[in-house]
């Protein structure tokens, strides 16, 4: 939901510039958020078995769909005046709170990284942090260049079409995507389920 913060800074600022500045350290939050969550759940599977992991994960994605669905609202109280320091704490923040982390993974526990694990004395398989490191920041990298490209282009869609013709057609064509992210939510805890 950054794009929505960058627009209405644009909107403020009345200047497409600042749009686009907003969008930065909107990633670098979400970044850390899903960098953080990933790094727990490499923590955690040293640990505790697959199936432990996977049943955990799709409880949380259910859990927090529902929430999400029942529970959509946001924050109340925060000024727009913000900085480069304020968009990054309240996207790591958002990020956090929507599970923007716990939407990569079913993709992480439905294909475990090759050249993660190694053979321990006992045989049991400890991760390798070295190779999974690069993989994890591979990821996150992917990611949040995914977050910049859709996030940068609703942003600059809806902050043209402000600026072109007014609120009418926003009015008009409005997703809640609150309804959508929540719905993702509860798909993933499916796609948790069944790998």
């Amino acid at each position: 939901m950054g794009w929505v913060f960058a627009v209405a800074l644009g909107l403020q600022e009345k200047r497409r510039g600042a749009v686009l500045a907003a969008l930065w350290p909107i990633a670098a939050g979400h970044a850390t958020a899903i960098t953080l969550t990933i790094l727990l759940l490499r923590f955690i599977q040293n640990f505790l078995p697959f199936r432990s992991i996977k049943l955990a994960v799709a409880i949380i994605l259910f859990a927090t769909g529902i929430y999400r669905l029942f529970r959509a609202s946001h924050p109340r109280g925060a000024g727009m005046r913000v900085g480069w320091r304020d968009l990054f704490v309240w996207s790591f923040l958002m990020a956090s709170g929507h599970g923007a982390g716990l939407m990569l993974m079913p993709v992480l526990l439905a294909q475990p990284m090759r050249g993660m694990t190694h053979r321990m004395a006992g045989g049991t398989l400890m991760p390798s942090m070295a190779i999974g490191m690069s993989k994890i920041a591979l990821a996150v990298l992917v990611h949040t260049i995914s977050l910049l490209v859709v996030a940068g282009a609703l942003a600059l869609l809806v902050f043209e079409t402000y600026e072109n013709s007014g609120l009418g057609p926003l009015t008009n064509r409005w997703v809640n995507f609150d309804l959508v992210w929540a719905i993702a939510l509860l798909l993933a805890g499916c796609a948790t389920l069944l790998m």
